[in-house]
């Protein structure tokens, strides 16, 4: 009988093609990530991917909110997530399984890093078929927030809405909220999560008729106990009556570069006869991201009735540089129009009243101080409500918006 040989190279070329793993591409539509924490706790979330201009783009979701973000880059089977404001960045590689690899977010003096997975074409959050939830907790808590080991305690209220298993809500502090989170209630385990580029945080709790009781986590090892009961009438402290001036003061004064190099004090003629806002801010601050968004479009539309806007920067760093370039990415993701300065301090509450020692008891950004067209401090604001809070952003908006204007007729 004769044999047929077939020449070697032929024999590698089919072995090579057989060896070859299929090409990896990183799925559109919505997907869900996990991030764990150092005591293998999981943080669950969902995203978006999707093409925009022919590159991939990513929005990250939590109840109605959707950030985009488009400082994702994509090098063969390997894909970078990056968010510029936090100076996070998820390092991950794409499997036939989804996405695995590492979040990591850089502090002042110190990385962070949580391990990262995710799947596509997976909507659910927490439990792909919950249980039929045994209570509602739709409407307003009063919580308390306890610090691991600590006798710290921190005073929030809770806001809720649930439709069926899905609830939508988030905590609201003396400070600011937390902003928008997602999730679930599957029997009676009740399970909230949030991710925007920050550090990823959860909130995962039992619900029973006494209350709510559970647990808090906050990146790679922060953790609180928290509790909660039903109270419609639940306020905090008077967000007005916080931050001060010292006692026998009614002005402010300063003189800082904006990111230009241009020295602007409340002194320049540019500020003379007008309604001035002063926003202490961070691009570390999410809270301050919040505001910026509404203070923005709100310049745009006041600026020719007689009101100016400066920024107050303090960022992570005290070097100029890194401050700057943050600085200016706040600026560019929010079109900001009015100058945001360079303090050259710190985000230490303490740093702050050294650059403006009029302030008494500085406590939180961002913090805002309305100034009437005579240069005098009309209103220290401590905190801000952003969009997740609901009606109380729409009451912040409201009487600031009012503040301003009866400011203007004066």
């Amino acid at each position: 009988m004769k044999k047929f040989l077939i020449p070697v190279y032929i024999l590698a070329l089919i072995y090579l093609a057989g060896c070859k793993p299929s090409k990896t591409e990183l799925e559109n539509g919505i997907w869900r990530g996990v991030f764990r924490t150092d005591s293998a706790v999981e943080i669950p979330f969902n995203f978006e991917i999707y093409d925009s201009a022919g590159t991939k783009q990513i929005a990250f979701i939590n109840a109605k909110e959707r950030l985009n973000i488009n400082k994702i880059e994509v090098v063969g089977d390997s894909v970078f997530i990056k968010t510029p404001m936090y100076e996070t960045e998820i390092r991950a590689q794409v499997t036939s399984e989804g996405m695995t690899g590492v979040w990591t977010r850089h502090l002042p003096d110190k990385m962070q890093s949580m391990s990262f997975e995710a799947k596509p074409n997976t909507k659910w959050r927490f439990v792909q078929k919950p249980k039929e939830s045994k209570d509602n907790i739709t409407g307003r808590w009063s919580v308390i927030f306890r610090k691991d080991a600590s006798t710290d305690t921190t005073l929030a209220i809770g806001e809720f809405i649930q439709e069926g298993n899905e609830v939508k809500g988030t905590f609201l502090t003396n400070y600011g909220d937390y902003r928008f989170l997602s999730g679930e209630i599957d029997g009676d385990l009740l399970s909230l999560s949030a991710y925007a580029g920050s550090s990823p945080s959860l909130f995962a709790a039992t619900v029973s008729k006494q209350g709510i009781m559970g647990d808090m986590y906050s990146g790679p090892n922060n953790h609180s106990e928290w509790e909660a009961r039903r109270d419609d009438n639940a306020i905090l402290a008077d967000a007005y009556n916080i931050t001060s001036l010292k006692p026998n003061l009614n002005t402010i004064s300063f003189e800082f570069p904006d990111t230009d190099g241009k020295m602007v004090s409340l002194a320049d003629k540019e500020y003379k006869d007008k309604v001035v806002v002063i926003q202490f801010l961070g691009s570390w601050c999410p809270n301050c991201m919040d505001e910026t968004a509404f203070l923005s479009p709100f310049y745009n539309e006041y600026k020719d009735k007689g009101v100016e806007i400066i920024g107050l920067a303090y960022e992570r760093y005290a070097e100029p540089e890194r401050a700057e370039k943050a600085v200016k990415n706040l600026m560019d993701r929010f079109q900001v129009g009015y100058p945001v300065l360079l303090t050259g301090f710190t985000n230490k509450p303490g740093e702050v009243l050294k650059s403006l020692p009029a302030l008494e008891n500085f406590s939180a950004f961002p913090t805002t101080i309305l100034i009437d067209k005579k240069g005098l401090v009309r209103s220290i604001h401590t905190g801000f409500s952003g969009p997740a809070t609901g009606d109380d952003y729409t009451a912040y908006i409201t009487k600031f918006e009012d503040n301003i204007n009866e400011l203007l007729n004066e």
